[in-house]
């Protein structure tokens, strides 16, 4: 096929297995980005927005190209019934806010797609900007709890790597407890600085890092935790490593020079290196599948469906500490990696339980028969 660069876009979507790609521009408001949706087998594809700054408009595509593969092999494992998608908007700062018509017209874009697209927050994306998404499509998950939303994931996104990482105790030693374990979570942004509350309240010893230092100091004045240098982080002595920034974490530079002895995070697309999961495995070092450690934001975003209840979002996260240890054992069964044990259940779910495509009109798994015309129910009043 060539290379990446020279690849085109029907070619990259085929090697993949994608269904749709849709480029949205609108130059008086400032947007350029692209929406993929990888699968709608098992219902309407889910993915966040994505505010990122793009070398090029080739490297959003790609990028959209791959969340949005690894968002469908996230929901199945995860046993919902929903695909994969992933928008990214080409945004220079991504902490700059968004202004009402830039979201008015990607939400009116989403809109086009009758449900097959669902949107929610990925990086840079804010609650704000779900609500500025829902004021023209319903098809934006998210949204404040106000407007019946579960408002933001970040907390439930924590309490599913917590499950996760229970697991891979259990793996490692017998012993789900985290008590007095040693957890270097990288990033203190919304997941890791709540990541941290969460593993401070079951007694392990947390140090955190970002590159944003100030963050990190700023979290380390609230808790008891350790701040370690960004560059350092990665390589620091622990026994569990939690990344939960950006993804290409682990590759052929990186992974000689780890000191863990497992991977658990929230981040999304970890490895940097196509082989890095045997290299990893090589090292001794185990790794719980990205997609099946953070899936906890889908499944909080799918009780929106039914209408949002924390507690039940909270109970249905808990299933994430099942579902690793299922993968793990389903590793040490065939003698694979994790993340092909993981990649294996995913694939056969979606192939035992796929109907062909999702199209607008048509029921969801929660719709009891009918159409699928809204994407929850009515917010009660407020009056």
């Amino acid at each position: 096929m060539g290379s990446l660069k020279s690849a085109t876009v029907t070619s990259l979507m085929t090697a993949g297995g994608h269904e749709q790609v849709v480029y949205v521009a609108d130059r008086d408001a400032g947007l350029r980005g692209v929406i993929a949706i990888h699968s709608t087998a098992l219902g309407p594809s889910l993915g966040g927005v994505r505010f990122w700054h793009y070398a090029n408009e080739h490297d959003a595509l790609l990028d959209a190209l791959r969340l949005s593969e690894a968002m469908t092999l996230k929901a199945a494992v995860a046993g919902l019934h929903q695909g994969g998608g992933k928008t990214v908007v080409m945004w220079d700062d991504p902490d700059r806010p968004r202004d009402t018509a830039l979201l008015h017209v990607l939400g009116r874009a989403i809109d086009s797609l009758g449900g097959r697209y669902l949107a929610a927050e990925d990086v840079g994306a804010t609650t704000a900007d779900m609500d500025g998404l829902a004021d023209v499509t319903p098809w934006a998950t998210g949204v404040d709890v106000a407007r019946g939303g579960s408002g933001d994931p970040s907390p439930v996104t924590a309490a599913g790597v917590v499950h996760a990482m229970h697991a891979v105790g259990a793996a490692l030693d017998g012993e789900p407890s985290l008590r007095g374990r040693r957890v270097v979570i990288q990033g203190a942004g919304h997941v890791g600085s709540h990541l941290a509350r969460r593993l401070l309240a079951e007694g392990a010893e947390v140090s955190v890092s970002d590159a944003l230092e100030s963050r990190a100091t700023a979290l380390a004045r609230e808790l008891p935790v350790t701040v370690i240098p960004a560059d350092r982080a990665v390589f620091a002595p622990c026994d569990i490593l939690a990344p939960c920034a950006l993804g290409g974490v682990f590759d052929d530079e990186t992974i000689p020079r780890l000191a863990c002895r497992a991977i658990v995070g929230a981040a999304n697309n970890q490895l940097g290196a196509v082989g890095a999961d045997q290299q990893l495995a090589r090292r001794g070092i185990l790794y719980a599948p990205d997609f099946v450690v953070n899936a906890g934001g889908i499944i909080n975003i799918a009780e929106e469906f039914v209408g949002y209840d924390r507690d039940r979002a909270l109970a249905s996260v808990a299933r994430i500490e099942d579902t690793t240890a299922r993968v793990l054992a389903t590793a040490a069964e065939h003698d694979v990696t994790p993340l092909e044990a993981a990649e294996r259940l995913a694939r056969e779910r979606i192939a035992s339980e796929g109907s062909g495509r999702w199209e607008p009109g048509s029921p969801a798994a929660w719709t009891n028969g009918e159409p699928l015309r809204r994407l929850r129910p009515a917010a009660p009043s407020r009056a």
